[in-house]
């Protein structure tokens, strides 16, 4: 059975110039050289901030860069047709393709409407401030550069449960529709998750149900995709997307794959995760976000954290056949929301924890394949209440993830093997295929048992240049250098 790795197929900093289908297009020789097997791809559609959108502010989810609405007809990633040459190249070289979608929220309406709100505390939503307030919010979605294309829908206030913005006053809060409630079924962070942003959508609505069925559908049709990456579970009704991705997967025929985005930053965040994925009736992978906050915890530690550790409380430890393990994303590169980037020396370790172990379906960053942009944040100050601009430096790509690519195409197999012994140096062997070895502190090295006596092996990331010799008794001390991982194989 082959292996399967994915690859995030953007970063939030790609230059807004309707260019990144094309480019990726013309990286889809080397993704397959590099052993992909798929791609998830960024939001498609049209979103509320036009050419500048990375996706997630949804405004038409039937424009995928083909009508003139919000300022433009591309997307920040390019046109309809560019999308749809993207998935029949990566198609051509046998590489799926995963969409990433949001049906939490929509953003960016067409017109205002007048309604009766409940005004919520933003810190916690059980907590009411004001009932009974009367606002107006951009709830309703015409679509007149679409002009009932692929669908006439039009989505209202009637659709929505809940707002972040009075047009009236231009106060933003979190303001419950009169007669609506938020779901029992989300995460219970702020005493209830279902708000996240812009025009929350009403999942238990009749209609809404019955729309993003249709679009899903369509979706599928229409762009030819494999599979879905899903945002913002955790604020959704958790009995939305067994039936939805039913519904999906019978229109497919096929068994198709899907990964939600459950965000839990916090010691119990396994408890959290896997209560959703139980909720859910498993019908969706998750990201490891505990093994991504492992991983930070080492970067801000170093020596003192306890390597033998770094899978303790993670989704690849407890449920290994659902777990999409990643180092880094979008969300969490320097200068974004969930900014918990991962220290250029730990990274090359990371990714060889999650690319030469079994368990798990690892997901590569394009940030750290390819290097990320440059941007200036804007930061509002406190004091003055003027807005500065804090230059954001480009990061270079992973110099070692390429040959950890190739490795894990050519060599991870086998019965894996853990040495986990030592608090800062741990490692495991791959049948006789490989050991790797990896520290947090000093030089150091790990005794397995190996290959053949008197076979030489060489570490493939050079960073121990001296080869190591199978023992009389099958044994061999393999080293790597301080803050550094090797992997040793047999050489040929």
């Amino acid at each position: 059975m082959k292996i399967r790795t994915m690859l995030q197929g953007f970063e939030w900093n790609l230059p807004a110039d309707s260019m990144h289908w094309s480019r990726m297009e013309e990286k889809c020789a080397e993704l397959k050289e590099l052993g992909f097997t798929d791609v998830w791809l960024p939001p498609a559609y049209k979103g509320f901030n036009g050419a500048h959108d990375v996706g997630y502010g949804v405004y038409d989810l039937y424009d995928l860069g083909e009508f003139d609405q919000k300022g433009t007809v591309y997307t920040k990633y390019g046109s309809k047709d560019q999308y749809l040459a993207l998935i029949d190249a990566l198609h051509a070289k046998g590489m799926k393709v995963i969409a990433d979608i949001v049906l939490n929220h929509k953003m960016g309406g067409d017109a205002t409407q007048k309604m009766k709100v409940t005004k919520l505390d933003a810190n916690s939503r059980s907590r009411v401030i004001k009932e009974h307030k009367l606002i107006e919010a951009w709830t309703m979605f015409t679509f007149p550069g679409r002009n009932g294309v692929y669908s006439d829908f039009i989505w209202t206030k009637d659709h929505i449960t809940a707002v972040d913005y009075d047009a009236r006053t231009g106060i933003s809060n979190v303001f419950l529709l009169e007669e609506k409630v938020f779901s029992d079924h989300v995460s219970k962070e702020l005493d209830n998750y279902d708000f996240l942003m812009g025009i929350d959508l009403d999942l238990n609505h009749p209609e809404v149900k019955e729309e993003l069925t249709r679009w899903g559908k369509w979706y599928m049709d229409f762009t030819g995709i494999d599979g879905f990456r899903l945002d913002a579970v955790k604020h959704m009704d958790y009995d939305f997307y067994p039936e939805w991705l039913g519904q999906m997967r019978e229109h497919k025929g096929e068994e198709m794959f899907a990964v939600g985005e459950y965000w839990r930053d916090t010691d119990f965040a396994l408890y959290e995760i896997d209560g959703y994925l139980n909720d859910c009736k498993k019908c969706m992978a998750l990201f490891d976000v505990p093994l991504h906050r492992n991983f930070y915890k080492v970067c801000n530690e170093g020596a003192a954290y306890d390597l033998r550790k770094i899978f303790d409380g993670t989704l690849v430890q407890y449920e290994p056949w659902y777990a999409v393990t990643f180092v880094d994303n979008h969300d969490t590169q320097p200068g974004q929301a969930l900014e918990s980037w991962i220290s250029s020396w730990f990274k090359p370790l990371a990714y060889a924890l999650i690319l030469l172990r079994e368990g798990g379906f690892p997901c590569v960053f394009y940030g750290d394949l390819y290097g990320t942009q440059a941007f200036g944040k804007d930061v509002k100050n406190d004091v003055t209440g003027e807005v500065e601009s804090f230059p954001i430096q480009p990061v270079a790509p992973c110099t070692s993830l390429k040959k950890l690519l190739q490795i894990r195409e050519r060599y991870a197999h086998g019965e894996q093997k853990d040495y986990f012994e030592k608090y800062n140096c741990i490692g495991w062997s791959r049948g006789d295929s490989f050991a790797v070895v990896m520290s947090n502190n000093g030089n150091d090295s790990i005794r397995m048992k190996l290959g053949r006596p008197g076979q030489m092996f060489i570490d493939l990331l050079g960073n121990d240049t001296k080869p190591v010799f199978i023992e009389k008794d099958g044994t061999a001390e393999f080293r790597t250098r301080g803050n550094s991982v090797s992997v040793w194989v047999p050489k040929e």
